[in-house]
């Protein structure tokens, strides 16, 4: 599997497990800011690497009326504030390929939103500007069919890689996270990060807004790293429940630190056994 650095963090197959974590958008500088701060804090008491994630403009929303935030201008200075004040690596997602260049001089990884993951401009448009590209899986898309659009950032020259599972359209406002896929897409060769709190949303099912299933993040979480995932994505927020975006599937920061060293244990059990037979002779 090809590593990926992303300032001091790196992710790979015998690397730590790391974390990327953040509310889903920027609602405000100080918030962002102070969720940032906070989740660091957390993420080195736990010893975890830890890649701050916000959007500065969700595109994508059910509703129109719904909060997007504050837009490519003001949205990338609070990131940059971000990651000098706290000192962290930042990933955010773009949606127009002109956004892609602005957002490299501040990301360290571009992500690739799951609805958008078979745009070949906007895909290249990532891969060109040197940044590590985090693609996150269609809900439409089978694990091994994500290799086309790794190759049309590897055809660019940019090995810098991270693919994302954030679940399958199952039924009528549903998703559904197989365990064979981990594997399977780690079979493309780069590290696979696993979106919990995406894929336990209900998408669409509140009536205008997007519905969730938080009560599900330490299961599905610890079913992931044993499944042997190389990240795990949480959007966390202090009060899920006044989230101005996935506010039912979203982590309450509290739970954050009992979760981490949930996941921490679990990748070590994994780790301690990776080399040996179910048998215990080593292979």
């Amino acid at each position: 599997m090809q590593d990926v650095r992303v300032g001091n963090v790196v992710f790979g197959s015998n690397q730590p497990l790391a974390l990327i974590a953040g509310p889903c958008v920027i609602e405000s500088p100080d918030h962002a800011t102070e969720i940032a701060d906070r989740t660091k804090e957390i993420a080195l008491r736990c010893s975890i690497p830890f890649v701050f994630k916000a959007s500065f403009d969700k595109a994508n929303r059910t509703s129109r009326t719904s909060f997007r935030g504050p837009g490519l201008t003001s949205g990338l200075r609070t990131l940059a504030d971000i990651k000098a004040k706290v000192g962290c690596a930042i990933l955010t997602d773009i949606h127009e390929t002109q956004q892609a260049i602005p957002v490299a001089d501040v990301a360290d990884i571009i992500q690739i939103p799951a609805f958008l993951s078979r745009q070949t401009d906007l895909i290249v448009s990532a891969a060109k500007t040197g940044c590590a590209v985090n693609i996150k899986k269609g809900q439409f898309l089978s694990p091994l069919d994500l290799r086309h659009a790794v190759e049309k950032v590897t055809k660019e020259g940019n090995q810098r890689v991270l693919v994302t599972e954030r679940g399958t359209s199952f039924g009528y406002n549903n998703l559904v996270v197989d365990m064979r896929a981990f594997p399977q897409l780690q079979s493309l060769g780069y590290p696979v990060i696993y979106d919990v709190t995406h894929s336990l949303q209900l998408p669409g099912a509140g009536d205008g807004i997007t519905s969730g299933q938080a009560q599900f993040i330490e299961s599905m979480a610890s079913a992931g790293v044993a499944a042997g995932v190389n990240g795990i994505f949480l959007e966390v927020h202090e009060q899920p429940t006044e989230a101005k975006s996935d506010a039912a599937n979203a982590l309450a920061l509290d739970k954050l630190e009992p979760l981490l060293r949930r996941l921490v244990a679990i990748n070590e059990a994994v780790a301690s056994t990776t080399n040996f037979h179910r048998n215990g002779e080593p292979l």
